[in-house]
């Protein structure tokens, strides 16, 4: 059994990591905590606190803007990507995910920006997940 914590940060996919990050900075007034590539996953990413919550600005760094978030921004366009809820127990929420019936996209952890253990949930909606 796993135990939620809290929204640890709300991806955001963008263009221009740039001009994103100047609207967050210069017109709501929050600070940035730098930047990180993360390669294997084709992105590049900002974090920028906002209360108790992170949000997480995300650019394609592949050379053919083929990675997830280019993928994403080409299908949905710029907005949020994704929605990241804190656990005590990656491969305990996991599995859980997929005993209730949700399609998992990692069934192990994997490393992530900040170097923070992570996982994705397929969009695929079954039963009673959104």
């Amino acid at each position: 059994m796993f135990k939620t914590i809290c929204v640890d940060h709300v991806g955001i996919a963008c263009k221009d990591l740039d001009l994103s990050k100047k609207f967050y900075t210069e017109v709501l007034g929050l600070s940035c905590t730098g930047e990180e590539a993360v390669p294997e996953q084709g992105v590049k990413t900002v974090f920028i606190p906002c209360g108790e919550t992170l949000l997480e600005l995300l650019v394609d760094i592949t050379e053919n803007g083929d990675g997830p978030i280019g993928k994403y921004i080409a299908k949905n366009g710029q907005g949020i990507q994704h929605i990241a809820v804190r656990v005590d127990d990656v491969q305990a929420a996991i599995d859980t995910t997929i005993e209730k019936g949700a399609a998992m996209i990692d069934k192990a952890p994997r490393g992530g920006a900040g170097g923070m253990d992570i996982a994705f949930r397929s969009s695929e909606i079954r039963r009673y997940f959104a």
